[in-house]
This record gives structure tokens, sequence and C-alpha cells, in this order.
């Protein structure tokens, strides 16, 4: 476990490391209007998720983003496609197939990013912050883009496989852990000034951002008893120590897989008005490109809902349920077991993943609110939003991989108080596969 530690860290060392590492060709002393750009709008998430990379115009600028737009791509494509769904089916080896074009893919949508992003330091950067322009300039840094991409992609698998945790998630996480300090100190100074309000109001937004912590935990993990109306009918008939065994419908099955899903769509526009200056930015990407506009925030909780429904029917099947449930001998009173049973899950499913999803997507777009109220655009980046959701998902996923690796070695595992409840094929899992 010490080892495993220690990996994880060095490896995360070098992932901080290179964030800070300038494109060749850049003068570092000349990227303030890279940084004023990304301090606002949808352009800070995408900063927060490469953990400053982005506004530092480095190696690692995009971040992993391709990686997981191309893993989103084929796990699509797993639904429709034939191929995909027949390698899927082939067990070990069918994964390795899958990992292998998933990184060819993430090469693809690196190549299609990297000419947007230098596109965008040519309009915000002055022209003495090049040192070298041209053809030599395009080529180098598209190819350190795509390098540096493929770079963190292998850094998250070593962290997965020589570390604890998965890698992929733990990259993420700790690219919006970095923002955190510069965001709070943010915040804590622009209410000391004039028309800030002062400490009290300071101390009320801790607060009510302890309240939404809070709130999120409990989403995260979902819960493990389905609703008090169904719980009489949604019962085995088989009891042990005299408690009867509920089935384990949780009303966030999903995880945080389809917020990852919607923020992965939303950050397209991104793409297409990197090729044009902020003064032709109309229309279509101009209105999906405001974080707190009316447009961006309705199709991003719509499609939130949209995804949990997606990826609850990928991760929740009546079907083996019901043939689980057959095999055991349990049975649902007052329901015929075969099809009936599989007709009355689904339905019960798709009944508890509506208030779920809606949950999911007001605690999505929750920084928009605390921006509207004048919280610092940075720091509401953590009053819930993509951000606040994969921050607990994945610490709770890697305390859980810890107490696991604990219990192996018998011993009495991470916390006296008892088990952490962690999420059972989270984002963690779902980003390896």
């Amino acid at each position: 476990m010490r080892n495993r530690i220690l990996a994880t860290l060095g490896f995360l060392l070098i992932y901080r490391l290179g964030s800070f590492v300038v494109l060749p060709g850049i003068n570092p002393t000349e990227l303030s209007a890279l940084e004023e750009q990304t301090s606002t709008g949808i352009l800070s998430l995408l900063n927060m998720f490469s953990g400053g990379a982005f506004s530092n115009a480095a190696v690692f600028a995009l971040g992993i983003m391709p990686y997981i737009s191309a893993s989103i791509v084929i796990q699509l494509m797993g639904m429709a496609i034939p191929y995909f769904q027949r390698l899927q089916r082939e067990g070990e080896s069918g994964r390795k197939k899958i990992n292998q074009i998933t990184r060819y893919l993430t090469v693809v949508i690196t190549l299609a990013q990297a000419p947007s992003y230098i596109a965008n330091l040519f309009v915000q950067l002055p022209k003495e912050a090049f040192v070298i322009t041209g053809t030599l300039f395009w080529v180098s840094s598209v190819i350190m883009l795509v390098a540096g991409t493929m770079f963190i992609m292998w850094v998250g698998e070593k962290i997965t496989d020589k570390g604890i945790g998965n890698g992929i998630s733990l990259l993420i996480m700790v690219g919006i852990i970095a923002r955190l300090p510069f965001s709070l100190i943010a915040e804590f100074f622009s209410r000391l000034e004039e028309q800030g309000g002062g400490l009290v109001v300071f101390l009320v937004e801790i607060l009510i951002l302890f309240f939404v912590f809070v709130v999120t935990i409990l989403l995260v993990q979902g819960t493990r008893r389905i609703p008090v109306q169904y719980a009489k009918r949604i019962v085995g008939n088989k009891q042990y120590g005299g408690v009867r065994q509920y089935i384990p419908l949780k009303v966030n099955a999903a995880g945080v897989m389809p917020i990852i899903f919607a923020q992965a769509i939303m950050f397209i526009p991104m793409t297409l008005a990197g090729f044009a200056s902020s003064e032709s930015m109309t229309g279509f990407v101009s209105a999906f490109s405001d974080f707190t506009g009316f447009w961006y925030n309705f199709v991003f909780a719509l499609m939130i809902i949209l995804f949990t429904y997606f990826y609850t029917a990928l991760t929740i099947n009546p079907t083996q349920m019901a043939e689980d449930m057959k095999k055991n001998g349990g049975f649902i009173p007052g329901i015929k077991p075969g099809k009936k049973t599989i007709e009355f899950l689904d339905m019960i499913m798709s009944r508890i993943t509506l208030p779920g999803s809606i949950f999911l997507a007001i605690i999505a777009i929750l920084p928009a609110f605390a921006m509207l109220a004048g919280v610092n655009n940075q720091f509401a980046q953590f009053y819930g939003g993509t951000s606040l959701l994969i921050l607990v998902g994945v610490v709770l996923d890697t305390l859980q991989q810890i107490e696991s690796h604990l219990l192996m070695r018998r011993y009495d595992g991470l916390m006296k108080s008892g088990r952490i409840k962690g999420r059972t094929g989270g984002a963690a899992q779902q980003f390896a596969t």
C-alpha cells in the first residue's frame, strides 16, 4: 500500500509539473491575456479540468478531455454498432481491442482540437508573445499537444496499474483541486473590498458550500433502497436474520457519468469558436459559450437528464436482474416471474431515475446561479457542477479502493467508525473500461 501511494503521488507530481511547461516558441511572460480569458465563462471550467495548463499554454493544455471524449464515443458505438458489441462480449481480448481503438480515436480528436487551441492563442496573445511563427510553430505545437495528451493518458494508465485508484479520474480530480486555493483566495479578497460584503458574507458562502458538498455526497452515493411507496412490493421471498432483502435499485445508478457526457459535448462550441475572433462569435456559438446564459444551462440540464436515463439503461439490466431473482428463488409479491417482472422492474427504474436525474441536473447548474449571486467565477465552480461531482465521486472511489486493499491484507479498514460507502460501478471503473 505504501509503495502504491508513493507511486501515485510521483505520477501526479509529474502531471502537475507538465502543466507549467509552456509550448516552445511562446514567451511565458506574455500569457496574461490568456489567463484573463480563462478566468470567466466555460473556458474557466476547461482550464480547471486541465489543472491550469490551458491558461499556461502548456504542452498539457488539452488535458485528458480528448481521451474522455473518445471513450464516450466508443461507449455510444457499443450500443449501436454490432462490431463493438461483439468486442464487448469477447472478454479480455475484446477489451484490449477497444482500448486500442480508443487510443487511436484520442489521437484523431486531439488533432482536431489542437489547431483550434493554437488559433485561439493567435487571437488572444500579442504578437510579441510568439518567438516562432509560421508553419514551423503550427506543426511543432500540434505535435506537442498531441504528445502531451497521449502522455497524460499513459500516466493515467500507469497510476491505475502501479498506484491506487483510477488514474484518469485522479488526474481530473488533481486538476480541480489545484485551482481551489487560488479560487478561495480570490473570493476572500473580493469580499474584503468596500462593496464585497465583508467576512460575514464570505463565511455564509463557506457554509453554503459545505451544505452543497454534503448533498453532493448523498447524491453520488445514491440509495440502496427504493422509495417507501414501493418498499412493500419490491422484496424477495427470502429472509436472512429476520430482515427482508430489498432489491438494490438506486436513485442515482448512473453516478457522475451523465454530467461528464454532457459536459464533453458542451465543450464542442468552444472548439468551433477557436477558429474565429471573439467579435465574430455570434448566434449558436455565442449562446452556448455563455456559462451563465439560459440556453447553455437549459440544454446542459436537459442533456444530463437524457444521459442519466441512457447510462442507467447501460448499467441496470432488468432482464438479468429478473433472471438472478428466479435462480435464487426470489420473486416480487403480486408480480409473475419472467416478462412481467422485467416490465415491472423497468417501470420502477424509470420512475426513480427521473427525480435522480433532475436533482443531478440542478446540482450541475448551481455554479451559474452562484455567479449570478455575485460569487467569484472561479470559486462558483465548486458550488456544484461537474467539478464538485467529479471531486466527490473520485474521492469516494479512491477511499473505497484503499479500504479494499487494507481488508485484503486482513486489516480492519481505513476508518474505525465503519466501512466507506463508495459507488459501485462509478466513474473510475467506467473511465477504465
